[in-house]
């Protein structure tokens, strides 16, 4: 059985709520797994919401009416779902924000549980920013043609370096890398992931070592393993970054699972 609900400001979406959002690109997001009606991160999710709304609108929403969004929205559907949060304004896009300033929408979108792919993954390298990396927005065009370009070359996904050759992120994915001692992520300007958020504490509770480091392409050899991470999983091992052949070591995807369960999962 497939599931679909969608809620506008806490009620089913209609066409007329939908219609202005449809082909607009102002609006942020934040996707999340639920299991037992549960999650990990949740506190992750609402930080991430209020920072976003803050840079795009000027305000925000309280964490309280959020999470009554969210809590409606699975009051009907399924204990193991994906659940997508998106934030818009009005007025929304291509319009200029009246002297009292926006209102604020949320839509709710559930639907099944994600089944993430095993790996390991090929990633083609391609040079690319993401704009506003910091917030997870919508209407980004470019990481879907990446993909797609990168399935015509024969890889799996893309991996992406800025105009200085360094290693940043992948197309809705945080890199991360292991030298055999310590997970190291790259030093660039990306989205921090919320899983890569929990991860990065609970390595640091578990005593791991971690860092991050200026990554680029003459540094990825068979030295160095790589993991892909994002709200499906905390780990898909990488065995190929464009033409350059990573390590195949599941000591890093072991320990990044391993980090991941030590998270405590909070009831939306």
């Amino acid at each position: 059985m497939t599931t679909s609900i969608a809620l506008f400001n806490g009620r089913p979406a209609e066409a007329t709520d939908l219609a202005p959002l449809a082909f607009a690109g102002f609006a942020h997001f934040t996707a999340m797994q639920v299991r037992d009606r549960r999650v990990r991160g949740l506190d992750l999710h609402l930080s991430r919401l209020r920072e976003a709304s803050d840079e795009l609108f000027g305000r925000h929403l309280p964490d309280q009416e959020v999470l009554d969004r969210l809590r409606g929205a699975l009051a009907d559907a399924p204990p193991d779902v994906s659940l997508t949060c998106f934030i818009s304004s009005r007025p929304g896009e291509f319009a200029s924000a009246s002297s009292g300033g926006v209102a604020l929408d949320v839509l709710v979108k559930v639907t099944d549980a994600a089944t993430p792919p095993a790996g390991p993954l090929s990633l083609d390298l391609v040079e690319h920013e993401r704009h506003l990396p910091r917030v997870k927005h919508v209407g980004e065009v470019s990481k879907t043609l990446l993909l797609r370009r990168a399935n015509a070359s024969g890889f799996q996904d893309a991996a992406f370096m800025d105009r200085s050759g360094r290693l940043s992120e992948a197309t809705i994915w945080n890199l991360a890398f292991w030298d055999g001692d310590s997970v190291i992520w790259p030093r660039a300007e990306v989205l921090p992931g919320v899983t890569m958020q929990i991860l990065a504490r609970r390595l640091n509770s578990l005593g791991v070592p971690q860092r991050t480091a200026e990554l680029r392409r003459g540094d990825l050899d068979g030295r160095l393993a790589a993991a892909v991470m994002n709200s499906w999983s905390p780990g898909i091992p990488v065995d190929r970054i464009g033409d350059r052949l990573l390590r195949q070591d599941k000591e890093l995807v072991r320990t990044l699972h391993d980090a991941y369960a030590e998270e405590p999962p909070e009831a939306v």
